[in-house]
């Protein structure tokens, strides 16, 4: 019983869920964030400046680079040698493992493949603005083409809407034309049987007056 009272999840800092409250950010009572740190800062263990690049040159680091910068440089090109570097330094390290381990080459080995890996990873850290601008570039060329896509069903939509409008509006004009041939042809019927009652009751009143001319 005591197992299911035990939350699986560390609690949320108090200075969160009590001070950022919606009343409080709506009353604008949430203390200011942090000013920005300046000057030297040290996080895992290291020390930084707060004006340096990001990615900090090999040569400030006390870390001898293995690959050179100057005139055309390849990064692909430089990527692979350090990777095959590694994979030959990882098989004398196995070779030297086998016939000495105690021998003092092993810890040299080790230090060599200590720094192919630190220049390899380097060499990919410089890589990240350009992963991050392509990634950008991918991301709003498919925002893009979404946009397009959805410009062209709703196009196809219109289209639609407009070819349904025009097929109702011409079967409007239809009925209405059907309907206007009805009535002109119930007028003429109308007019026709009024002039047929007419001519009737004259006939009538003839016969009535050569009566009565008759009687006279």
């Amino acid at each position: 019983m005591a197992a299911e009272g035990v939350c699986p999840f560390p609690l949320p800092p108090t200075q969160y869920y009590k001070v950022y409250t919606d009343e409080n950010v709506e009353k604008q009572l949430v203390p200011d964030p942090p000013t920005p740190a300046e000057g030297t800062y040290a996080m895992f263990g290291a020390s930084f400046e707060t004006d340096e690049s990001i990615i900090r040159p090999l040569e400030l680091q006390g870390i001898t680079r293995l690959y050179t910068t100057q005139g055309r440089f390849d990064r692909i090109k430089e990527l692979k040698k350090l990777n095959h570097s590694i994979v030959i330094n990882f098989l004398e390290l196995l070779d030297i493992l086998i016939k000495s381990p105690s021998s003092p080459k092993r810890e040299e080995k080790l230090e060599d493949l200590n720094l192919l890996f630190i220049n390899i990873h380097h060499l990919i850290n410089e890589l990240r603005p350009h992963q991050a601008r392509e990634t950008l570039r991918v991301m709003m060329e498919r925002q893009k083409q979404q946009r397009l896509d959805t410009a062209d069903k709703l196009n196809k939509h219109l289209d639609r809407v407009v070819a349904m409008l025009q097929s109702s509006l011409s079967s409007l004009q239809l009925s209405a034309r059907q309907q206007d041939s009805s009535f002109e042809k119930m007028e003429v019927d109308q007019s026709k049987e009024g002039s047929e009652e007419d001519e009737e009751f004259g006939r009538e009143d003839e016969i009535m007056c050569s009566a009565l001319e008759n009687i006279s």
